[in-house]
């Protein structure tokens, strides 16, 4: 990931003072030489595996070789014994168990230790467990560990039932063996079993309270979960940040900041939790600061760190800070992990940089089957269907095994292209070719397919075909399309759907109002209107914003707050006046308002994706992309109006609305005005 090489620096990131007109700054952190202790490591549980991991006993390191009670047998070459052995367990580590089984083959004598290194390579490997078996009936002298990892392979292989048949049968246990049962259960969302497991431990220790705190709150359960940890006596690390995770989730931030306040030891895990919490929640701002913070703090983040914060990045369309992001992951040892540049590739894609994220593809050394997907979905989703279908094509030819999530992709990248045969070929072969399950998600990109391209009543057919209840995106789709098509009776069928499955979707409301505005039915416009107001109902502000010099400006329509409106506005009156000389005529269909058509055009000059452009010509260089995001589906009218200004600037114009991306140069627009 050598990318941005030439851009790295000591200090990555400059804070920026609070500004006002509902411009805001980036959260910002910085990294300063000393800032950072290189040899200090992330403080972590006493707990083999993070949150409800199944608990693998410590059998496999030189210290358990060494407290292991000798037999007759270990006197014999005890040196060569040892060495052997941990051979074994380096091989082991690095699963490279073939090599693993050659030493233990070799060894003349073996201790009971050796033969637990090998069991446990046998229970890192799924499908293993006959061979586990086998091993596990030869061992002269099994111990608590050998039946610990056999637990382990039954897990594993076999379920949960047969590991508690095993577990019975035991003939002794330590609290390793109670805890990896516990932990069992939970992974399987069995939690009143592990609950009646768990009262039955004779010793609880820190590991049995975190892994039933940690199973209620992945489950749902935060009240258990709060009345445990209230309850435990040892509270560890994974408790803590299991309590932070489960408030998080529940959307309670204030009681997770004090969760995290409180913590007496925090590790990166806790961090992560806190900054993956504030991305789901909605606020991505928050989330880069305490990134900086964590930064700080000398904590170093790992990929699900770097994944969370680009996330946050990617909500922001903040592409400066997501490069800062890449400069901080090329100087730390991440640079060539692949989770870390597939959540680069993804921040780049959602941030309007295609360029960057195909070169940043290229150079991933091992690409996996998320990386694959990362990259096809930013070719969809900026509407290259063409590339997005060769790279499909590579993935295959390459012997990595599309998933669901693939063809979410492709059927995407078919549907932004127009490419529509092609997109029912690849929806039918997905069960017969690829053994793909088919998921809502398919559906609804397939209505949307069908939809865009006019064939209603096949999109409609698909939805009464479907073999699980249609849910509110399916017939949000199908509404889109019947605004394109003007199709009102459809409309109406959709919008009644799609409120019924959500009285409170603004978005039905909003749709079905647009739909009638265009047919100038004013009167149902205005009916539309009085039931969303009867019902509580409020419609999400539509409004664009755009970064400049790593300052985010916010716009609505018809925006009075900018300090700079003046200069926007006198900018739109001239850039009006060019077009139409271009030969531009305002479409008043999407002045949605019953006023005269003065008014409307007037209405459509103040549209926010127009003023944004407008502010971007003004203050970004002509060698930088106007880049503008939209909370809503980008106007026609301004889609039209952005290809004249591309020409006349002679500038290159890149807007994202809420499906997709639109690059505009050269009058011309990359979805071909398909869209």
């Amino acid at each position: 990931m050598n990318l941005l090489r030439r851009n790295t620096s000591t200090q990555l990131f400059k804070i920026f003072p609070q500004a006002k007109h509902r411009t805001h700054v980036l959260s910002t952190f910085v990294v300063r030489n000393g800032d950072a202790n290189p040899n200090r490591e992330p403080i972590h549980a006493n707990f083999p595996t993070q949150r409800t991991d199944l608990v693998y006993p410590s059998y496999v390191n030189e210290r358990t070789v060494q407290s292991h009670k000798s037999s007759p047998l270990d006197q014999l070459g005890s040196g060569d014994i040892v060495s052997s052995n941990k051979l074994i367990t380096r091989y082991i580590r690095f699963g490279d168990l073939g090599s693993a089984l050659n030493v233990f083959e070799r060894m003349v004598a073996k201790t009971t230790v050796t033969w637990n290194s090998i069991l446990a390579g046998y229970a890192k490997k799924p499908g293993k467990m006959k061979e586990a078996q086998e091993l596990f009936d030869k061992i002269p002298e099994p111990d608590t560990v050998s039946y610990n990892t056999m637990l382990v392979c039954h897990l594993r292989n076999s379920g949960v039932d047969s590991a508690m048949e095993f577990f019975n049968k035991m003939p002794f246990r330590d609290s390793a063996s109670w805890n990896t049962m516990i932990s069992g259960f939970v992974r399987n969302g069995k939690t009143q079993k592990a609950r009646e497991l768990f009262l039955e431990v004779p010793e609880k220790n820190g590991v049995s309270w975190s892994a039933m705190i940690s199973g209620y709150v992945d489950f749902g359960d935060l009240d258990s979960a709060i009345e445990l940890f209230d309850l435990a006596p040892v509270k560890s690390v994974v408790a803590w940040t299991a309590m932070v995770t489960g408030y998080m989730k529940f959307g309670k931030v204030e009681l997770a900041e004090k969760m995290f306040q409180d913590m007496p030891v925090k590790n990166v895990v806790t961090w992560n939790a806190m900054i993956s919490g504030y991305v789901e929640n909605s606020r991505a701002e928050e989330a880069l600061k305490f990134f900086r913070m964590m930064i700080r703090s000398g904590v170093k983040p790992n990929p699900s760190s770097l994944s969370s914060v680009l996330l946050g990045c990617s909500n922001l369309s903040a592409l400066q800070m997501g490069k800062q992001v890449h400069q901080l992951t090329y100087k730390s040892l991440l640079y060539d992990d692949t989770t870390a540049g597939t959540s680069l590739i993804s921040m780049y894609c959602k941030c309007g940089d295609l360029e960057n994220a195909l070169k940043l593809f290229l150079e991933i050394p091992r690409k996996d089957v998320v990386s694959w997907n990362a990259m096809i979905t930013g070719y969809a989703l900026h509407g290259a269907g063409h590339e997005a279908l060769n790279l499909f094509n590579e993935m295959k030819s390459t012997g990595t095994k599309p998933d669901w999530i693939t063809f979410v992709a492709v059927l995407s990248a078919c549907n932004h292209s127009g490419l529509v045969d092609i997109g029912v070929r690849y929806f039918d072969s997905m069960v017969k070719d690829y053994g793909i399950v088919l998921k809502p998600e398919h559906y609804t990109c397939m209505v949307d397919l069908l939809g865009r391209a006019g064939r209603l009543m096949e999109a409609v057919d698909l939805i009464k075909k479907m073999p699980f209840t249609p849910h509110i995106a399916i017939f949000g789709s199908l509404l889109g399309a019947c605004r394109i098509h003007k199709n009102l009776e459809l409309a109406v069928y959709a919008a009644n759907n799609l409120l019924r499955l959500n009285p409170s979707s603004a978005a039905g409301y909003v749709q079905l109002a647009n739909v009638y505005a265009a047919a100038s039915r004013w009167d149902r416009v205005s009916k539309v209107w009085r039931s969303m107001k009867e019902n509580k109902v409020v419609k999400t502000p539509g409004y664009s914003w755009i970064e400049v010099k790593s300052l985010v400006h916010e716009f609505r329509s018809g925006d009075r707050l900018h300090p700079e409106l003046a200069s926007i506005h006198e900018k739109l009156v001239e850039l009006d006046q060019k077009m139409r000389l271009a030969g531009y005529v305002p479409d008043l269909e999407f002045a949605l308002h019953d006023v005269v058509e003065e008014q409307k055009e007037q209405l459509l000059l103040w549209h926010s994706e127009k003023l944004a452009i407008a502010f971007g010509l003004l203050r970004l260089p002509k060698v930088i992309p106007v880049r503008v995001f939209k909370n809503l589906r980008v106007c026609g009218d301004c889609h039209r109006a952005t290809m004249f200004i591309s020409a006349i600037e002679r500038r290159e114009i890149i807007v994202r609305d809420t499906t997709r991306f639109h690059h505009f140069k050269n009058g011309v627009c990359s979805c071909g005005g398909y869209w």
